[in-house]
């Protein structure tokens, strides 16, 4: 048995200060990932490769046009998507995680899946499944269930 089978898991509060940090680094990579787009579209427009038509500006062809609205509201969706799996399952722990000193692994303990980390998202419900956490006697959200993971706290470092 390995130190990290006797962790204790993660509560609602510790589990929520986490998503507010990592809330605050997802608007700054969701900011840069828009940034290059609209960026890339300008140096198009300046170069005579690109042009908006009828839109008022860039962000107004981003927003309302009928094909590359959804294809951009898919990019950032993606973004967002890929910051949780890469760090899920790289390490265990989002930089808000890593703060609050929490890890995620699989109920085994062996590290987070693929699969596993986009059952979680597609289940967490933008972080309300964690007010299941008090509810459940194990201490695990909505998205910890269907993802067979758990959040569990690290101990403080020497």
């Amino acid at each position: 048995m390995s130190t990290t089978d006797t962790l204790p898991p993660a509560g609602l509060f510790r589990r929520l200060g986490a998503l507010f940090y990592d809330g605050l680094i997802i608007i700054a990579v969701e900011m840069m990932a828009a940034g290059i787009v609209i960026a890339v579209l300008h140096a198009l427009m300046a170069l005579g490769i690109f042009n908006i038509g009828g839109f008022e500006d860039v962000s107004d062809f981003l927003t309302n046009h009928p094909i590359w609205s959804p294809v951009y509201t898919a990019y950032l969706a993606f973004v967002w998507i890929y910051f949780f799996v890469f760090f899920w399952t790289r390490a265990g722990q989002t930089l808000g995680m890593r703060a609050w000193k929490l890890h995620l692994r699989s109920n085994d303990g062996r590290p987070v899946s693929v699969t596993q980390a986009l059952i979680r998202i597609g289940t967490s419900g933008f972080g309300l499944a964690n007010f299941t956490v008090p509810l459940d006697p194990q201490k695990r959200g909505f998205h910890d269930i269907w993802a067979k993971t758990q959040v569990v706290v690290l101990p403080k470092a020497n």
